[in-house]
């Protein structure tokens, strides 16, 4: 597996594709990503089909981890919202994401139950309590390897200086990445990297539709980016797709009109590795 505190120190910059299960991932995977991030609103959407607001608990997620790491063998960012309680909790979650397979672990500095970094009405704890939790994360990992990952969301609701003040107290506390939460324009991206550049590596996050203006990657690399998650792409990507395929069938009583856009059974079987895994369980007749 590749050492993600390594290349983070690299160039080009990591792109993260957000995968919500094992079939995306693997798929992702096959693309060449270097890293995957599991996104705890795309486990919500597609789970629950309900919204990112804290309804997915920490051991759904942690198992979720499980079957992801089985199939794929890129280091996967995890979003552990905020640790799921105190820091005691916080340390358990650690612990169990980096049992189940997670390269990183996200954290923020949301009040319980959180809600998308991308919504309104979100609250943030004290600095100083997110500063415990990190510590006790960094106290938790049984790694140096598992990369602690520091998401502050104190920018919608204290004003971004703050959110900077708070990324730095974070990375005093133990993070390996700062993550500042839903800039709203280029220029407070590059306030963000010129402020926080230099040191830790750098999260930007770009979500279709929500308060942070969606850059390329060359171009959040310029400004002073290691790193760049699109968390919820492919959950849109695929409910738009089966928006469509049902009201087509619903529509034609048949899948023929939608069929280009379709893998039929033998590309499907390609894509999850059938003929490979039939072919290997005959080594035990």
């Amino acid at each position: 597996m590749t050492d993600l505190r390594a290349r983070l120190a690299k160039k080009p910059i990591v792109i993260a594709p957000g995968v919500c299960d094992a079939l995306t991932a693997a798929i992702a995977a096959d693309a060449g990503f270097e890293a995957l991030y599991v996104s705890g609103a795309a486990i919500a959407y597609t789970k629950l089909g309900r919204p990112d607001i804290g309804l997915v608990s920490m051991a759904e997620v942690a198992d979720h981890v499980a079957l992801l790491a089985d199939r794929v063998s890129v280091p996967l960012i995890v979003d552990g919202d905020t640790g799921y309680g105190n820091a005691l909790n916080v340390q358990r979650t650690v612990r169990a994401f980096e049992r189940a397979g997670a390269a990183a672990i996200q954290l923020e500095d949301q009040t319980f139950p959180k809600r998308c970094g991308h919504l309104d009405g979100k609250g943030v704890i004290p600095a100083p309590e997110m500063v415990g939790k990190l510590r006790a994360a960094a106290d938790a990992r049984m790694s140096e390897n598992f990369l602690l990952v520091a998401r502050t969301d104190a920018a919608a609701i204290e004003g971004l200086e703050a959110a900077l003040d708070r990324a730095r107290l974070y990375a005093e506390a133990g993070a390996d990445v700062l993550f500042v939460e839903a800039p709203r324009t280029e220029d407070d991206l590059a306030k963000v990297a010129s402020s926080l550049g230099g040191g830790l590596p750098l999260l930007a996050n770009m979500v279709e539709g929500g308060k942070t203006p969606v850059l390329p990657a060359a171009t959040l690399e310029a400004l002073g980016f290691s790193l760049v998650i699109f968390p919820g792409g492919i959950v849109r990507a695929l409910a738009a797709t089966a928006r469509d395929y049902y009201a087509s069938l619903h529509a034609a009583g048949t899948t023929e009109p939608f069929r280009n856009r379709m893998l039929d059974l033998g590309g499907l079987n390609d894509v999850i590795g059938t003929p490979a895994m039939l072919e290997a369980g005959k080594r035990y007749e």
